[in-house]
């Protein structure tokens, strides 16, 4: 066992004027299983790299142990999967690269095929067993379960819970009760730790959300009458002083008055002071406000159907034939192992690049919005990004502050914006997209807590018609409708979300 101590840690980024962390005390014992969860953009990433020693601070980060960082980068993604693990683990045999695909439920042919040509899943998969077949260093692991399946996270979850020591950057609530025993919680205000898993931590959390708000109504009342007590003093000491004024010497009254007002501006000040300080009390609440989303209506039958419909890549097929209709206000959510396909079908109905056979007919004028899985292709200022994608200004950056970005955000280049904060980018263009039918391609990932809990509300409320791939299992019981799932034997259509 071993400490990362933390002390006086001040971080902010030279394209910025704000504080990443200011005054930063933490403390971490290496054999805790630590969940790290927060906000988008409220320096969890950050922290990693600070411990990796990436980047210039103030203060003192002492630690006896080395770090192991996921996602690593691959050098040479065009390489075969088997040359890019000897790269990241020239250590490691073939058989050891296999015995582990095998806990991670990885097809061994995989290696002899291009990483490139991997899906999302398969790449992070393989990518992570490169990190457990790493020396053994402290593991800092960031969104892993990004682009994974429901039994690749199971996978995943139950390899981490086996490991001894790590800090898991993560927004998946049954993962993190999986795998995790403390929890770091990177506040509005404030930064704390404590041990348990999330479902503990989050009863906690609502507990002084709930006191908080109720703090927060008195100290609402107590700030409204110090400033009336102010208006009143000030108007008081001003009449007084008036007089002063007239034809004789008011002598007495002047020195009286003059005392009153000194009096008068000290309590003022330190009523001001005080009122300052209470209403820096009022930002600690995490607020949920609203989205709002106005889709269009379609009434006259299916928006679209596909029927017999078989995928391939490559010449290999993907699935088997696919059959269904989608109507107004279904929530159509796709499930399926990685490579089975979802992204490719989600593709094929946007604008058939894929290669596949039967018939798809989508209703004549549909317009779709649609949110790709990857965010590579942001970049430039946001000022660009509305223009070119002729978005009304004003709501789509009411929508982002909503969704937890500050004003001064906007000024940033989107390359430098976290992972979550580009996802949040794309999600908001859609929301001001009026469409028929809305197409999602794992909307959450790297999306925090809070806004996954904003864009479920929202969906509930409005009911819009969707085709979504997500693997967050409490997102799909709540939203889907229906649920198509993609066999590499079979294709299964049902009818019960909880499939």
């Amino acid at each position: 066992m071993s400490m990362i101590k933390i002390e006086n840690l001040t971080f902010a980024y030279p394209t910025s004027g704000d504080y990443v962390f200011e005054n930063l005390h933490l403390q971490v014992d290496t054999d805790w299983k630590l969940g790290v969860i927060g906000r988008n953009g409220r320096g969890k990433t950050t922290l990693f790299r600070l411990l990796q020693g990436l980047e210039s601070y103030t203060g003192t980060i002492v630690h006896s142990v080395s770090f192991d960082y996921f996602p690593m980068n691959v050098p040479v993604p065009q390489q075969s999967t088997e040359e890019v693990l000897q790269q990241l683990c020239p250590m490691r045999e073939t058989w050891e690269f296999i015995c582990e695909f095998s806990q991670l439920d990885l097809s061994t042919d995989i290696l002899a095929r291009p990483f490139q040509t991997l899906s999302g899943g398969e790449q992070t998969k393989v990518l992570l067993a490169a990190l457990f077949l790493g020396e053994g260093n402290f593991l800092l692991i960031d969104e892993p379960t990004n682009h994974l399946d429901a039994h690749g996270r199971s996978c995943v979850a139950a390899y981490l819970k086996r490991k001894k020591g790590f800090m898991l950057i993560s927004h998946d609530r049954h993962f993190l009760d999986a795998c995790v025993d403390h929890i770091l919680a990177l506040n509005k205000e404030t930064i704390e730790c404590q041990s348990g898993n999330f479902s503990s931590w989050f009863v906690n959390f609502n507990h002084q959300q709930e006191q908080e708000l109720e703090r927060n109504q008195q100290l609402k009342k107590e700030v409204l009458r110090l400033q009336q007590s102010m208006r009143q003093s000030a108007n008081w000491s001003h009449q007084k002083e008036a007089t002063k004024i007239g034809p004789v010497d008011k002598g007495f009254v002047g020195h009286k008055a003059a005392k009153l007002m000194k009096r008068s501006k000290s309590i003022e000040a330190r009523r001001k002071k005080a009122i300052d300080e209470k209403a820096a009390l009022l930002k600690n609440i995490e607020k949920h406000e609203p989205l709002k989303l106005v889709s269009l209506p379609y009434s006259a039958g299916p928006l679209l159907s596909l029927s017999d419909v078989s995928l391939f890549y490559d010449h290999r097929r993907l699935c088997f034939p696919i059959s269904f209709s989608l109507s107004e206000g279904e929530r159509l959510f796709i499930e399926g192992k990685n490579g089975s396909g979802k992204s490719s079908l989600l593709r094929c109905i946007l604008d058939s690049s894929v290669s596949y056979t039967g018939t798809i007919k989508r209703s004549s004028h549909l317009i779709i919005s649609y949110v790709p899985q990857t965010t590579d292709h942001l970049n430039g200022t946001l000022r660009a990004f509305i223009q070119e994608h002729q978005l009304d200004e004003t709501q789509f950056k009411t929508i982002l502050r909503k969704l937890g970005f500050a004003r001064q955000q906007f000024e940033k280049k989107i390359e430098n914006y976290s992972s979550g904060q580009k996802k949040k980018i794309l999600i908001a263009k859609s929301l001001c997209e009026k469409a028929h039918l809305y197409i999602w391609d794992e909307p959450l990932n790297f999306i925090d807590l809070y806004a996954r809990i904003q864009i479920e509300q929202l969906i509930q409320e409005v009911k819009p018609t969707m085709i979504v791939v997500e693997h967050d299992q409490a997102f799909k019981q709540t939203l889907a409708t229906r649920v198509l799932t993609l066999e590499t034997n079979a294709s299964l259509f049902n009818t019960d979300p909880s499939c």
